[in-house]
Order: C-alpha cells, then structure tokens, then sequence
C-alpha cells in the first residue's frame, strides 16, 4: 500500500485530524542514509509528525522545519516538510546501537537524551516562525504533543509507531495528530482524553491492518467522523545540480579560486539523498567568471 494522509473533523469541527501511513517514506529514508533500527525509528517518527504537520500549512511555498539537537549519541536529526505530502529527513549520527529499552522496544528516548527541539516554519514573511521546547521524554510524540500545547496553545494528541523487520528493514510505520480547536466544549474534551488513554499501540493498530481511516475511526468514530482529504505523502529530495551550482557560488570568488588551483575535481554530497554533485575545475572555472561578471 503506498503511504498516503487523511484529514478530518469530528464533533461538529471542534476537533480536527490528521493520520498516515509512511511506512515506504521512512523505509525510503533508512536506505538513503543507512541507519540503524534505534536511529531509523527516530528519524521515522519525526518524518512521520512532520509530513502531517507541514500539511497543517496553508501556502504551496511553505516549509516546515524539525531540527533536533540533543545530548544523546543521536546527536540530533533535521526533517524538512511542505504543505503538499513531501518530506525529507537527515540524522546527524545515522549508525547508533543500544540496547532495548526496559519495555523492550527500540531506545529512541535513551539514543536522543535531553535536548531541544525547534519548529522553523518558513510562510514567506521576512523572518521564519521559530519556535522551541526542551525534550520531554525525547520519544518524539510526546515532544510534539508538547510543543503543541506550549509554543501553539493547541491542545493535541500524537501518536507515532515504527516497527522494524528482523532484516532491519521498515515494517510498519504510522501515525495521528489529533487537535481540539479553541471553542471545544468541556464534555467533548473529557471524551476525547478518555478515547485517546485506551490507545495503546500505534504499530499493534497498524500490525492489525489499520488504514489512516481506522486508526482516527477508532479514536474519533463516536464523534462524527468526518475524512475531508486524502493525498499521498512522499520522502522527496528536491535537491539539484542547479542547486549545488548556487550554494558553490555563495561560498565566495576566494575560495572558488583556492579550489581551481588545486586541479582536482571536488564533489558535493547532498545531506537528505546522498546524491553525488562532482565539479571539474573546469566547472568551476565558469563559476568563477559567472560570479565575477554578476559581481560587476
């Protein structure tokens, strides 16, 4: 099944929803960056909140950052999203291995540690929205629900699952985000917490063969469920040469120089699809004439 996303209402608009499947997205990630299972979980629970979060955005141009940086062996991780279903993502350290946590799961809190979590949220304006929270349990669901209730005064509920093959590919990955709006009454708010305590395991929903549909049908089915949009969601890198052409130019006429002199080709990686960009001096001798001629 390809992974795709629903939004959806429920009890008369107080409460909107998103939920996902993304299992070929994180496994799309995993082998880009060969990660291992504790590190594949954590970069595949943040690409798993943040394509749904981006998808809260309203511009096409819009773009979503989560940036972790933590003390744990991780490092850190950074997830790029847009409005339109595509996310990327990279980890700062892609091959840590722990031990299971005391539940027996992957040790995404313990790979993490205590750190910092920002939402950079690019509309357009002059200076992107920033907004920051401490780690909370460094599982990432909490993180975001956190983040949500402190930086957004949104009360929310996130739920995020990875399940890993014994070959140490994806074997299910998921999620939701449920939101109340600001005029939800008392009632449907003690409901709604009640409904979200019985959930005990996203990966168990989706081992079972839950949908996006299932898993907000049994959360939200007794409060008027309603599916208003469904679109598919993708790990896409938007990198290009062009691109690379650009940022090679920023670094300076300087520096382009001291590289032509040194006659050998260089080669730029990209972080998120590890995709090879290689520039004889050749190429970059027509960078340099290209800055110098712009430069004048």
């Amino acid at each position: 099944m390809k992974d795709y996303m629903v939004r959806a209402t429920a009890a008369d608009n107080q409460i909107r929803a998103f939920a996902i499947t993304s299992r070929e997205l994180v496994e799309q990630a995993r082998a880009y960056h060969n990660t291992s299972p504790v590190i594949t979980a954590a970069l595949g629970r943040l690409l798993t909140g943040g394509v749904m979060m981006g998808a809260m955005m309203k511009g096409e141009q819009d773009l979503l950052t989560l940036q972790i940086k933590c003390g744990g062996a991780a490092k850190g991780m950074t997830v790029t999203a847009d409005s339109q279903g595509h996310v990327k993502g990279c980890p700062q350290v892609p091959d840590v291995i722990l031990p299971p946590n005391e539940k027996g799961k992957l040790d995404v809190g313990g790979a993490l540690g205590p750190g910092i979590l920002s939402v950079i949220k690019d509309m357009g304006l002059k200076e992107p929205y920033v907004g920051q929270v401490a780690l909370q349990t460094s599982e990432i669901a909490e993180d975001l629900t956190y983040y949500f209730a402190t930086s957004e005064q949104v009360p929310s509920a996130v739920g995020l699952g990875i399940l890993m093959n014994k070959d140490n590919t994806v074997r299910q990955a998921g999620g939701f985000i449920i939101q109340l709006m600001p005029f939800t009454d008392e009632e449907t708010v003690a409901a709604l917490e009640k409904k979200v305590a019985e959930v005990t395991s996203v990966t168990d929903m989706l081992e079972q063969g839950a949908t996006p549909e299932t898993l907000l049908e049994q959360v939200l089915g007794e409060f008027g469920l309603e599916i208003t949009e469904t679109m598919p969601v993708v790990y896409h890198c938007d990198c290009s040469r062009e691109r690379v052409t650009k940022a090679l130019i920023s670094i300076g006429v300087q520096d382009i120089r001291e590289m032509i002199e040194e006659g050998e080709p260089i080669e730029v990686n990209c972080q998120f699809c590890d995709r090879h960009y290689v520039f004889t001096p050749e190429d970059l001798r027509g960078l340099l004439e290209h800055s110098e001629r712009s430069s004048q």
